[in-house]
């Protein structure tokens, strides 16, 4: 066993827009990244993941979540203040991977205590290389409680 191997990691997506949840599984196949991405629509489909509650009870538990802001039914700030009040689950990094720039937005999340803001370029190469970045940093550099 190489330690490539022992990097692999589930990664769960929560993002609404099926044009960018596509994209970044298109990231994922062409940077033959090999952790296994998850996607959910909304912030109450994310926090049912990450509790394994309902159709999730076999879930795994993500080593990093990238969250978008603008969700349905729960948005992004909601899940993000959860997550990180839930002594379970706050270790698990999370990148807000959104399209808002706004100032407020930016220290809302870090208020929060998101990991790493990010603003989702709208070009699709450097979208791709952006989720690559992410991946890499995350994944190959820091070092992620198991």
């Amino acid at each position: 066993m190489n330690d490539a191997s022992l990097n692999v990691i589930d990664v769960l997506l929560v993002e609404d827009d099926p044009g960018d949840a596509l994209m970044t599984q298109e990231a994922f196949e062409h940077h033959k990244i090999r952790n296994t991405l998850h996607v959910v629509k909304d912030g109450v489909e994310a926090l049912a993941f990450l509790r394994r509650e309902g159709e999730y009870a076999d879930a795994p538990r993500p080593g990093l979540i990238l969250l978008d802001l603008n969700l349905p039914r729960k948005d992004g700030r909601e899940v993000l203040a959860e997550v990180k009040a839930d002594a379970e689950l706050r270790s698990i990094p999370v990148v807000v991977l959104t399209t808002s720039d706004a100032e407020e937005d930016i220290l809302r999340s870090y208020s929060l205590h998101a990991n790493a803001y990010v603003t989702k370029p709208v070009d699709f190469e450097r979208f791709i290389e952006v989720v690559r970045q992410i991946d890499d940093f995350f994944v190959t550099v820091v070092k992620l409680p198991r």
